[in-house]
């Protein structure tokens, strides 16, 4: 660079004051090298990988034995307990495991704790309720019977708090799961929550229950006994629920009040290590996720308000026989073990908890700074935010405007007019960043090729993030290299370009809060990053010194681009481990693409245009494109993109070994057969199983059998599987499925009541641990009284009733009434399906066989099942 130049480009001079030629000159010759463009992109990928990830993983160091004096959470007990809880097995609702081998382990436990109570400080009560009972569950009944709660109550001497803190977790699992994480975590926390609590010296107010359920799985059902049924229950006002989607790592909290925005406040205040978010919280309750909680039941069926908390991260071994001991760090423990026991001693003191409805006051918005600090305010502190911020960044765009007209000489209509052109470059971009990653996604899917990232999480870099970015920046990009103003610095119209982009989040931010979502905050903060660098600018000369002002810029959009990629980074670890079991109906792809794409929206909204200071910025765009044409052939053609891996990142495949057996009116077999029933957990189905040595030839969809059967004439195990019948698929098998027992289903009596139009049917029916009945009146046939919950007449056509048992296994009798119009009840009015489970039996040899074809990265989960269905 000559004498001459380096004067041009050193000396700040207002691009107004000089004459076009020379303006375009000075910021020609300003703008950096094109090499330093890659360099700047590659200091935010940097800055994600060096800040955000190490701060989402942190852990604290963990407790061991020798910390115990100092009254502290001891993840080493904690964990020692979990190697037992872990050794037994898996303890569905029902088997030896979980009835006998795991309540012995925590009543022993137990009483080694109340051997240790500090009588002089504390009284301690343990109670073994066993409870039965049913209520109505999305689609069914939910019934159960001699399902077990372990309830501990631990009180202040001599107290006098008639309203109790309720602390609860489960110790069932699903089957083949060992459950370390789900909830073995949570209830080895729950046990070293209360050995630290009775018996260190200490003040609380208010007595806890510690509540230990033997049967969410099922789902939901002990929860439901204890709040509907225990001594304790009605003093129990204020609860803390936890729960697994994961194993180890960091616990969430992702459920509040409802409307007792006080509870966030005793999280901020007493939460160590607070990870949190009311964007989680909107999620979940959106109800699309394939998961749910007895912060539910205790919600909807008492008054009770609290924090639900759940372990996140890790997801793929949920649910699935990989849930071990050894997949969950001590630390982890310990970071868990650390809140809650904090939140026991802080809310067991709550004035509240005398009358949570006095402090019912609306929800509240709360989030964490990358786990570092917590921010909460109520929801219509947050609406006023919200529009304020919205209103300055409005008002300051326009003065930023107006000075922009009053240094480059020109009217102010004229200057509007070009920013009103630049808005819809914006707009576009906005839209090609959303919509790019998405068409990515939607054509991976329609090449049968979704959720190539479920064991290779980096691609999503390649096949969304730089895909957003270069839908982005690429309007811009067009914009700036085809504008020729030779009165507007080119300075000024990329700051503009800027300022296009805040309108459009302004105008969003506008629209998220006026329909009610508590989520705008996110929009709202990475605004007041935006206000805060423009607002110094303005009162400076660096809005109009070429492109000084970008450095203001660039400093203070550190903070947000940090949280928007640590928050949507912690999306993106939950539910792409979710997406897994999230079903064969939705394309999965598109919640990640969309995930990804908002995140680098918000994250780098307004850094991506700042390439345009830099000299070739299509350098930078052919890069973007290169690397996602690179990573999509990744994704697509080898085996990075393959989802699945043994032990670590497993497919689910759930299946039944069924046995069918249809009978007519007259009691005549019209129809006997055996199959494999499956119900794919995921997008690509058996896709991935061809080739291999499970023999999948004749494997057929159900939908059809749909139309001609009750419950499409298989015996659906749950709620889950009734809602994702369509999809379920049959492989049948010449070899007739033997069952351990054939289960009895008798018809004790059928009696024509007095008004002679009704029928009245008494069964009896040999119950195995799980249990469904499916009833399905004839058109001109509807039910008026049976013994199972009365609302839930009229609510299905075909009627389902989920029974499950724990310790007795007493056989379920049950009465029906029927009235037919005509009074006829000498045709058929109604067809019963019975469906027994063996779960925990392999089944026979053969079946043995064809579970053993299944690849290593196959995660069964299956059993043998019989199913009948009978006329009357």
């Amino acid at each position: 660079m000559g004498d001459k130049d380096k004067l041009i480009s050193d000396e700040p001079v207002e691009a107004g004051l000089l004459s076009p030629k020379n303006a375009r000159k000075q910021e020609q010759t300003s703008r950096g090298p094109w090499y330093m463009a890659s360099g700047f992109l590659l200091f935010w990928l940097l800055l994600f990988f060096a800040v955000v990830v190490p701060l989402f993983y942190r852990l604290p160091a963990a407790m061991t034995i020798e910390d115990a004096s100092k009254g502290v959470f001891i993840a080493e007990r904690a964990q020692g307990n979990l190697y037992e809880f872990d050794k037994i097995g898996p303890k569905v609702v029902g088997s030896d495991g979980n009835e006998n081998k795991t309540v012995q382990f925590l009543l022993k436990e137990l009483a080694l704790i109340e051997a240790n109570v500090l009588d002089e400080y504390f009284d301690i009560e343990i109670d073994l309720q066993i409870v039965s009972g049913s209520y109505i569950h999305w689609t069914m009944v939910n019934m159960y019977q001699a399902v077990q709660n372990i309830v501990v109550k631990l009180s202040p001497k001599n107290s006098t708090s008639d309203t109790y803190l309720l602390v609860n977790s489960h110790f069932d699992s699903k089957p083949t799961s060992p459950s370390a994480g789900d909830a073995g975590q949570m209830v080895v926390t729950i046990l070293e929550v209360l050995r630290v609590m009775s018996s260190t010296k200490q003040t609380f107010e208010h007595p806890i229950v510690f509540l230990l359920n033997g049967a969410e799985e099922n789902p939901l059902q002990a929860s439901h006994g204890f709040i509907t049924q225990h001594k304790w229950a009605s003093k129990c006002t204020v609860l803390i629920n936890l729960d697994a989607a994961g194993s180890g790592g960091r616990e969430i909290l992702f459920q509040t009040g409802p409307n007792h925005p006080w509870l966030v406040n005793y999280y901020k205040a007493n939460a160590k290590h607070p990870f949190a978010t009311t964007m989680a919280e909107e999620i979940f309750q959106t109800g699309i996720l394939p998961s749910d909680t007895d912060f539910t039941i205790f919600t909807k069926y008492s008054k009770l308000v609290g924090l639900d908390i759940a372990q996140c991260i890790n997801g793929y071994t949920y649910h699935t026989k990989y849930d071990r001991f050894d997949v969950i760090p001590r630390t982890s423990i310990q970071n868990t073990g650390e809140n809650v026991l904090s939140l026991v001693r802080g809310l067991s003191n709550a004035t509240e908890l005398h009358d949570p409805e006095a402090y019912a006051s609306g929800h509240a918005v709360f989030f964490d700074v990358l786990g570092l600090y917590f921010i909460s305010y109520s929801q219509s502190t947050g609406v006023i935010l919200n529009y304020a911020v919205a209103g300055a960044t409005i008002v300051l765009i326009f003065v930023s405007v107006w000075r922009t007209a009053s240094v480059s000489n020109v009217s102010t209509g004229h200057i509007v007019g070009l920013f009103i052109l630049i808005l819809v470059v914006q707009i576009i971009g906005f839209v090609l960043g959303l919509g790019m990653p998405v068409v990515v996604a939607y054509l991976f899917d329609m090449y049968g090729l979704s959720l190539t990232y479920f064991a290779t999480p980096a691609l999503m870099i390649g096949i969304y993030v730089f895909p957003s970015l270069l839908g982005l920046s690429l309007p811009s990009f067009i914009y700036m290299k085809l504008q020729r103003s030779e009165k507007i610095s080119f300075a000024h119209q990329l700051q503009m370009v800027l300022h296009g982009h805040a309108i459009v989040l302004a105008i969003l931010g506008i629209g998220i809060t006026y329909y009610g979502l508590r989520s705008a905050y996110v929009i709202t903060w990475t605004l007041i990053f935006y206000v805060v660098p423009l607002t110094i600018n303005l009162l400076t000369t660096l809005h109009d010194r070429g492109f000084s002002w970008t450095g203001v810029v660039k400093i203070v959009q550190i903070v947000p681009f940090l949280y928007n990629s640590y928050l949507f980074y912690t999306f993106l670890v939950i539910l792409s481990a979710m997406m897994g079991r999230f079903g064969r109906s939705t394309n999965p792809d598109l919640i990640i693409s969309a995930l990804n794409a908002l995140g680098t929206i918000l994250a780098m909204g307004f850094l991506i245009p700042l390439i345009n200071v830099f000299r070739r910025p299509s350098m930078i765009l052919f890069a973007l494109l290169a690397v996602s044409a690179l990573s999509i052939y990744t994704a697509s053609s080898t085996q990075l993109g393959f989802p699945y891996r043994p032990k670590t990142n497993v497919e689910r495949v759930p299946y039944l070994q069924v046995r069918r057996t249809f009978y007519e009116y007259d009691g005549s077999v019209s129809k006997e057969d055996s199959g494999y029933l499956f119900n794919f957990q995921d997008r690509r189905g058996p896709a991935p199983l061809k080739g291999t040595k499970a023999n999948l030839t004749g494997l057929v969809g159900i939908e059809a059998d749909c139309a001609k059967y009750m419950m499409c004439g298989y015996p659906l195990y749950d709620h889950r599987w009734v809602k994702n019948r369509l999809k379920g698929m049959w492989l049948p098998r010449e070899t007739p499925v033997e069952t351990p027992s054939v289960p009895t289903f008798e018809l004790l009596n059928k009696t024509v009541l007095e008004d002679g139009k009704t029928v009245r049917f008494e069964f009896r029916a040999e119950v195995t641990d799980h249990t469904s009945v499916f009833i399905q009146p004839y058109e001109d046939v509807a039910v008026t009284n049976w013994s199972f919950p009365i609302d839930y007449i009229g609510q299905q056509t075909t009627y389902h009733i989920y029974f499950a048992h724990g310790k007795d296994n007493t056989a379920l009798s049950f009465f029906i009434e029927l009235y037919k119009p005509d009074g006829d009840f000498d045709v058929p009015v109604c067809q019963v399906g019975v469906s027994h489970h063996f779960i925990g039996d392999e089944g026979d040899e053969l079946s043995q066989k064809f579970a053993k074809s299944f690849p290593s990265y196959a995660a069964l989960v299956q059993w043998p099942t019989s199913y009948r269905q009978f006329t009357y």
